[in-house]
């Protein structure tokens, strides 16, 4: 069964604003309690809340044939605390208004499913259909919103949900980023290797330049590299490659990598043929996003590849310093561990004085 086509977008502060209204007790002059941060809980209160997280992890589902986390409407139900099913289909359909008036498809998200559950009061042992739903981790954020917040199990998922929401919603971006800078660096290639393939065959250092602004105005409907750079607000000096969609910049890699293959294999030898060569190409790849309704030229700019680099490079190093700390808390020894292996051999003292290796 397929559940999810979209992961929509949580703001935090909405999370937050939404946490604060259902917790007035929460606030404490300018200071105001936030689902974010990690609040000093007694002993008990620790206990419970372990319980619960661990509860909620058993819960977890996930499709086979795609791999997608999801839970199931009456598992969750018992663990809020809700002992009739009416009560909580209720909250359920308030959930998918709220969904819907986020601009949300319900149904990409509440999925009604058919379950067998047994009755163990009756002898012989029965079994029943009842509904269900298979929910996201989305799904399962907004029914916490709208249950009852005074049960501490709903005061508890409202903010787990909102945490495993947004920290889902961190890794979607990441693993954007990653790919937008691993297109830049492809590109990169592609255009090096084009750059060398003109060079080779029209022994002209300019004649890349040319050719590669004739295929960006094929791909971007007649628009000129200098154009998209001002829509763009490209600073002076910098590749327009590097302000574009990941998108887009796999667009022109591809018109390259085909351009490329084409000389090759045509032994395209002078300047025209492998510019007509090249503009075939960019025009054939608009007219395959046009389909899609993509307009390259049309697209917004994107965020400095250069620094989305950078800032991942940054992230990669706290994490591994977040590791290693990690590591060196849970050593009684921090820092002197060392990984002993049996050789099957022993070192002794010759009477040379040199140190030997022999059998056990």
């Amino acid at each position: 069964m397929s559940l999810v086509r979209k992961t929509p977008r949580t703001d935090p502060k909405e999370v937050t604003a939404s946490y604060c209204a259902k917790h007035p007790s929460g606030r404490s002059g300018k200071r105001w309690l936030s689902p974010f941060s990690v609040p000093k809980t007694d002993p008990m209160k620790r206990e419970l809340i372990t319980k619960l997280a661990a509860t909620l992890e058993k819960l977890v589902h996930k499709e086979t044939a795609t791999g997608t986390e999801f839970w199931l409407a009456r598992d969750l139900q018992k663990v809020l605390g809700y002992v009739r099913w009416s009560a909580f289909e209720k909250v359920i359909q308030k959930a998918m208004m709220s969904c819907e008036l986020a601009g949300n498809v319900a149904d990409d998200h509440f999925l009604p499913v058919d379950k067998i559950e047994e009755l163990a009061a009756s002898k012989p042992v029965t079994s029943r259909r009842v509904n269900d739903f298979a929910l996201t981790r989305y799904a399962c954020y907004l029914i916490a919103q709208n249950a009852n917040s005074a049960k501490e199990a709903v005061a508890f998922a409202q903010t787990y949900f909102a945490l495993q929401t947004r920290r889902q919603e961190m890794i979607e971006s990441r693993l954007a980023d990653q790919e937008r800078v691993d297109a830049r660096k492809k590109l990169s290639q592609s255009e090096k290797v084009l750059s060398g393939l003109i060079y080779e065959h029209v022994e002209s250092e300019a004649g890349f330049r040319r050719i590669r602004t004739k295929g960006d105005q094929a791909l971007f409907g007649g628009v000129t590299t200098r154009q998209m750079k001002r829509r763009l607000r490209t600073p002076k000096g910098r590749a327009l490659a590097d302000f574009l969609p990941t998108i887009t910049i796999k667009a022109k890699d591809f018109a390259n990598e085909i351009t490329n293959f084409s000389i090759r294999r045509d032994y395209l030898h002078t300047e025209a043929q492998i510019t007509r060569e090249h503009i075939k190409n960019n025009r054939s790849i608009r007219k395959l996003l046009g389909r899609r309704k993509i307009k390259p030229e049309g697209l917004p700019s994107a965020e400095d590849v250069k620094k989305v680099e950078r800032r991942l490079l940054v992230e990669q190093r706290t994490f591994l310093q977040e590791a290693r700390l990690s590591d060196a808390r849970h050593s009684e020894f921090p820092g002197k561990q060392q990984l002993a292996f049996d050789t099957g051999t022993e070192k002794v003292k010759g009477r040379n004085g040199k140190v030997a290796t022999k059998p056990k």
